[in-house]
């Protein structure tokens, strides 16, 4: 992960925007650069992952024009080697010292060409002008506010905008910005072209494009590490890793010390790929203690979110301070595509197709925000293969009768088109889905909602939520995490869209608690 900013105006006061720009430093801990375009200024915190000397510091420059860009650009050398064709030199083995050249070449068209996780800002020399862009899913992280003399304001994190702008908002995903106007290159989750592929046909490709999206992702300059919880999700990605490694790779997994289900199914996958695998405990003090800084760090009150990161901000903490890791590839994004507990109510195709865009279109603000803040505030950078932009459109445009849960078992598809080939013993493989909260252990949950008891009576926790207009707090647990964000980002809570919760609307989807295990269909899932 590397931190950006950009703040577009000539008028800037450099000491506020230096302050802003040090919250994300973690992001980037390598080396720092401010430069002034003579319109405005750009930021970057370097992490070395592609390029590793000092030659692929940015922003790049280029007859006036710079660019900044948190990004991982796949398949970049076949680019860069069209772009020599072309006269082109470049100085660095930097994957994202093409973005110039690419957008001198091709303008705006250049960003729907990438397959990539990427957020940059494009100063043009030639024009004055600023763009700025982000992937199809938003999978690395911008938002942008606007300044008192309405110049607009670009960086990576919310933290870097509290007091330079007022209203903090989410760079939408797979849009760029330029002359004040956001326009969407790429709808990740329309599915104007439906597949009705037969299964074995289906389950054949979503088999070829998941390993082809792991292996892309094994190409680093620096070491890469994964994250084993022993779900089904990124089980896979790591016996995929491990097929594909000539070393063993290694694997990490975090659960509460008493009842933490997944660290048993984790090491039983560590022990069928031959990973070297580490386990890392957890105990409630630390989870209890470590709240708010998790909620500081993510910029958000949603309650799944803030669960989910528990074990995830304490593991990697654990391999930035023990290893010499620096790149996590991770299991997300599998659930939006393929289902969760909660879509087996789903009471069509359709409303499950409609369900999956809208989580899709949502991720940047939930589970592709967990990955990205735990992981990055280590200073580690997330690589997410069940994001691969070839994998998501593939999965995004299948029949979804097809997908929908007809079949006896959750994510059939996924686990069919892996099944009979050695890659994960049966028993992980058709395992049942467990929420968080039963995989890293019942209590950790429990206690959180305990301590939120705790902090307020029935008749304050009712005078106090209603304080709230916008994703009003519903449990104490909630209150306690809005109350804890409005910390650190006073009045910024359209951030977030709403609570990510179960489709209310569908029957037996209608619960107050956002973990699977509250649903009627949960059965042995946390066994």
């Amino acid at each position: 992960m590397c931190s950006i900013m950009g703040y577009c105006s000539s008028e800037v006061d450099i000491e506020a925007f230096k302050k802003g720009f040090m919250e994300t430093v973690s992001r980037g801990p390598d080396a720092s650069c401010i430069v002034d375009t003579g319109k405005g200024l750009l930021g970057f915190h370097r992490l070395s992952i592609m390029g590793l000397t000092s030659a692929g510091m940015q922003p790049f420059e280029r007859d006036g024009s710079y660019v900044v860009c948190n990004g991982e650009l796949y398949g970049f050398e076949d680019q860069r080697a069209l772009l020599e064709a072309k006269g082109y030199t470049f100085r660095s083995g930097s994957d994202c010292e093409i973005i110039l050249p690419l957008y001198f070449e091709y303008g705006t068209d250049m960003f729907a060409m990438l397959d990539a996780e990427f957020a940059c800002i494009i100063f043009d020399g030639e024009t004055g002008e600023f763009i700025a862009a982000r992937d199809p899913i938003g999978i690395r992280p911008l938002y942008y506010g606007y300044d008192r003399a309405g110049a607009i304001v670009f960086a990576s994190e919310a933290k870097n905008l509290v007091g330079l702008v007022g209203k903090i908002r989410p760079f939408p995903p797979g849009h760029y910005y330029k002359n004040g106007t956001f326009t969407c290159y790429c709808d990740i989750a329309e599915n104007r072209d439906i597949c009705y592929d037969d299964l074995e046909n289906i389950c054949m490709s979503i088999h070829d494009k998941l390993i082809a999206g792991v292996k892309k992702r094994l190409v680093a300059d620096a070491k890469v590490g994964f994250l084993l919880s022993g779900g089904l999700d990124s089980s896979l990605v790591c016996a995929i890793a491990a097929r594909e490694s000539a070393q063993p790779i290694r694997t990490f997994a975090i659960g509460m010390s008493e009842d933490a289900i997944d660290l048993k199914y984790a090491r039983q996958v560590a022990d069928y790929i031959g990973s070297d695998h580490t386990e890392v405990y957890m105990t409630p003090d630390e989870v209890i203690s470590s709240l708010d800084e998790v909620i500081h760090l993510l910029g958000t009150y949603d309650i799944t979110t803030i669960r989910a990161s528990m074990g995830m901000y304490l593991v990697c903490k654990a391999i930035h301070e023990q290893t010499d890791i620096r790149v996590i590839l991770t299991g997300e994004i599998s659930d939006e595509l393929f289902g969760y507990k909660y879509t087996d109510f789903a009471p069509s195709a359709e409303a499950f197709q409609k369900e999956a865009q809208k989580r899709v279109r949502e991720l940047h603000m939930y589970d592709v925000l967990r990955a990205d803040r735990c992981i990055s505030v280590n200073s580690l950078e997330a690589r997410v293969p069940f994001g691969d932009l070839d994998f998501v459109r593939y999965v995004m445009a299948l029949d979804p009768e097809m997908k929908i849960n007809r079949y006896g078992k959750g994510k059939y598809l996924l686990r069919h088109a892996f099944e009979g080939q050695g890659y994960l013993p049966d028993s992980i493989l058709w395992r049942e889905k467990a929420a968080f909260s039963d995989a890293v252990g019942h209590s950790m949950v429990d206690d959180l909602k305990e301590y939120a008891q705790t902090q307020y009576s029935d008749e304050e926790f009712e005078t106090r939520r209603m304080l709230y207009t916008h994703a009003r707090p519903f449990t104490k647990e909630s209150l306690l995490y809005r109350e804890i964000f409005e910390k650190y980002y006073p009045g910024q809570a359209e951030m977030i869209v709403d609570f990510w919760m179960p489709n209310r609307e569908w029957e037996g989807c209608d619960v107050d608690d956002p973990s699977a295990r509250v649903l009627s269909n949960y059965g042995a899932s946390g066994q």
